[in-house]
């Protein structure tokens, strides 16, 4: 789109969202939005970034791709800024296969993708099979970003399950907290979160470590057959950005250190217990 992406480092190796604190040195006079991703499904500090929003004049676009149905302060993540995102991909908390979904309480907005979804393109091939219109014109530059009936279809099914296997994950994450504690070279994120959210991932982050030992823990997990992954790689490393030069302490610490467990919704407690006693045994000795 021509824009030049500034990148904001997190709050903390326990708060992995963006710092509302550091966002507003960042912000300039070509400033057009301020974009929010809540990790794992944990809300951002949406209170004091929405206050920043409306002193400069800026849209808040939510990239609520790891929290359907996650709350803040009892609002939806995704509901709470101009345009909230949310991924339908195969590995998300509800999936089509692909595709995903945009939001917005913005009429002007919502035309305004509607139209870029279908080539710029005034009617629908579906209006215009139906007899509600016989021609059409391209005002836009347009895409095809049209989801399909099947996926759309089995994208309502999985809608109507999403809420009781989020509460089985509830779950899963309280054992992992409780057992986790006793692990002192262990930092757990968001920790003290109090809100629902949908556990999308069990993030942990390695203390005073460094990447090598961390893909070292990994190794010694998946010897006792623990899959394991790693979100994410930090943006601002990867080739195409690294002409935009900057230094984010606390994302690339995260990046370098972060292990994710596994989390889903028929993990026993005793699955748990093991976990976590496998990475107590991998995390002894450096």
């Amino acid at each position: 789109m021509g824009a030049t992406p500034i990148f904001c480092d997190i709050k903390s190796l326990d708060n992995l969202n963006i710092s509302a604190v550091d966002i507003e040195p960042l912000i300039n006079s070509k400033t057009k939005a301020i974009m929010v991703v809540h990790m794992a499904g944990f809300p951002a500090e949406m209170d004091e970034i929405c206050k920043l929003a409306k002193r400069y004049n800026l849209k808040i676009i939510e990239d609520s791709c790891h929290g359907p149905l996650s709350e803040y302060k009892g609002r939806k993540l995704g509901t709470i800024g101009d345009i909230g995102n949310f991924s339908f991909f195969s590995n998300k908390n509800i999936s089509t296969g692909e595709g995903g979904m945009l939001v917005t309480n913005s009429e002007e907005i919502a035309a305004k993708a509607k139209l870029l979804r279908s080539h710029g393109m005034t009617t629908m091939s579906y209006q215009r099979a139906g007899g509600h219109a016989t021609t059409y014109d391209v005002v836009d530059l347009g895409y095809n970003f049209r989801m399909d009936d099947i996926r759309a279809s089995i994208g309502i099914e999985q809608l109507k399950k999403l809420k009781a296997d989020l509460i089985k994950r509830e779950t899963v994450r309280s054992n992992y907290v409780k057992m986790l504690k006793e692990n002192n070279r262990i930092i757990v994120p968001f920790i003290e979160n109090k809100e629902f959210v949908s556990n999308y991932i069990m993030p942990i982050v390695l203390g005073d470590s460094n990447a090598e030992y961390r893909d070292l823990v990994r190794n010694r997990l998946h010897e006792k057959g623990i899959q394991t992954s790693v979100h994410y790689p930090a943006v601002h490393r990867f080739s195409m950005y690294k002409k935009i030069r900057t230094h984010l302490p606390n994302t690339e610490y995260v990046t370098d250190n972060e292990i994710t467990l596994p989390m889903y919704g028929d993990l026993s407690e005793s699955d748990v217990e093991y976990i976590v006693n496998i990475l107590k045994e991998a995390t002894i000795e450096k």
